[in-house]
């Protein structure tokens, strides 16, 4: 019963951390975080589960636009790059959602000290900081598989980015609209958003996919959860900014 009331009160900080994700990118502001507290060693390790469930996509708006990040924003997302480094015998799309935050605090502030792979302050490098972890297994998954880990990492959906779960992405933009198309048939708006993200960067979509009424319908169908509208508006944004190229 405990780890059931533990389980309701991070899925209700994640989707309040998505709430003011998505108030921010539709109004270019910052993300508030109202729904987090200030993290201190006694009641910041729920906080910090949710931004890590969250992940690169909590700062978000502010490589889209680019606005510098609120300050309470950017020491929750710091801390927690920093209290949740993958294991040994992570999983490949964990060790991609850390890269990912990584790459974001890389971007937006001063890179995380001693973390494998990180920069000091002075940028010295700690080991080979542009490492990637490994991505072959996209290329061997089957469409199905593809598209469900690509949905877990909707993060790495970012316009001007590379790394080798884009390129793995890019080089099949059929299978990853099969997986939309599957997603919106089996209702899993989540998955369908976040594929639907993937597709706003992808060469070679088919015309006949209808992408951009598909979000509508996403959005329509899994408008009450804030995790599928963070995922549709991303992909708003980045068409928009592709259409202005």
């Amino acid at each position: 019963m405990e780890q059931s009331g533990t389980s309701a009160l991070l899925q209700g900080a994640v989707q309040d951390l998505a709430s003011d994700v998505v108030s921010a990118l539709r109004g270019g502001d910052h993300v508030r975080m109202s729904g987090t507290q200030a993290v201190d060693e006694a009641g910041g390790s729920l906080d910090l589960a949710a931004v890590r469930v969250v992940g690169a996509d909590l700062l978000l708006p502010h490589v889209l636009f680019p606005t510098p990040p609120d300050p309470e924003a950017l020491a929750v997302f710091r801390k927690t790059v920093e209290a949740f480094p993958p294991r040994a015998d992570a999983a490949p799309t964990v060790r991609w959602s850390h890269w990912a935050m990584s790459r974001t605090l890389r971007r937006l502030d001063t890179p995380v000290t001693g973390a494998p792979g990180a920069l000091d302050t002075s940028g010295a490098a700690f080991g080979d900081e542009a490492a990637e972890p490994d991505a072959d297994w996209l290329d061997r998954a089957t469409w199905q598989v593809l598209t469900h880990q690509l949905a877990v990492l909707a993060p790495l959906a970012v316009p001007g980015d590379d790394c080798a779960v884009t390129r793995a992405a890019r080089r099949r933009p059929v299978d990853v609209a099969r997986g939309f198309v599957r997603a919106v048939r089996r209702r899993d708006w989540q998955q369908a958003a976040s594929a639907g993200r993937w597709l706003t960067l992808l060469d070679g979509v088919p015309d006949s996919l209808g992408l951009e009424a598909g979000l509508d319908f996403v959005e329509l169908m899994g408008g009450s959860d804030p995790r599928v509208a963070l995922q549709v508006q991303a992909a708003r944004v980045i068409r928009t900014a592709g259409a202005l190229v």
